[in-house]
């Protein structure tokens, strides 16, 4: 069994958007990339049931769809995709230093080159009973868990354009959808503010604000301030 550290000339970590951009120049530069797909392979774009935004797609495209190109695309170029998690990096303080990396709290590895593109994350309230009911009630993916909730009666907190495609989505399968907004307005932008706006089962409620999530084993309620 050989010791021999593995290296590699241009790592990415993270295959969101992002990534699979990075890893397609750096393909093309021939600097053959080794990409890292995290815990999320796709990044939060494979919950994302339609993206309207992006130039090329006249009619929208669904997130996970697009993923699955933008993977194929740099794979065409040469990118290597490996499934694993980058959970520790040693960057060198030289100009032009290896740094070392650790995968999955095990394999090391060495680096010319560390790209990061590992994301975003959903964003919680920060509250004690929030975190309690994670799994009870409290979702922060509306696709992944919609299903739950069929027929019911759901609450999403946020005005931007995330919670406004979050609530359309749910409105498809629940009863009636609140959007609790913070401020006298949505952050989203106009074309969302018009789908949410627009769907009858959706509800909102400004200047509005969640400080308790209420239930002992499931979500029972919210308490709000307005």
């Amino acid at each position: 069994m050989s010791d021999t550290i593995e290296r590699i000339k241009c790592l990415i970590i993270g295959s969101g958007p992002a990534g699979y951009t990075a890893a397609i120049y750096a393909a093309r530069a021939d600097l053959k990339p080794i990409m890292y797909t995290g815990m999320e392979p796709g990044g939060q774009l494979t919950t994302t049931t339609e993206v309207d935004n992006f130039p090329g797609y006249p009619e929208g495209i669904d997130g996970p769809t697009m993923m699955v190109q933008l993977q194929q695309q740099a794979e065409r170029f040469g990118t290597e995709v490996r499934i694993g998690m980058v959970t520790a990096v040693d960057f060198s303080d030289e100009v032009g230093g290896i740094h070392k990396i650790t995968v999955d709290n095990s394999t090391q590895l060495e680096a010319e080159t560390v790209i990061i593109s590992t994301g975003a994350t959903a964003k919680y309230l920060g509250l004690p009973s929030e975190q309690r009911l994670r799994g009870g009630g409290v979702s922060a993916c509306a696709v992944c868990d919609g299903f739950f909730y069929k027929g019911q009666d759901v609450a999403i907190v946020g005005g931007g354009d995330t919670a406004a495609e979050e609530a359309t989505y749910l409105a498809n399968i629940c009863n009636k959808v609140t959007m609790l907004v913070r401020k006298d307005e949505m952050r989203a932008s106009k074309a969302m503010q018009h789908r949410v706006t627009s769907t009858k089962n959706i509800d909102l409620r400004y200047n509005t604000e969640v400080d308790e999530v209420l239930g002992d084993m499931v979500v029972e309620g919210l308490r709000m301030k307005n």
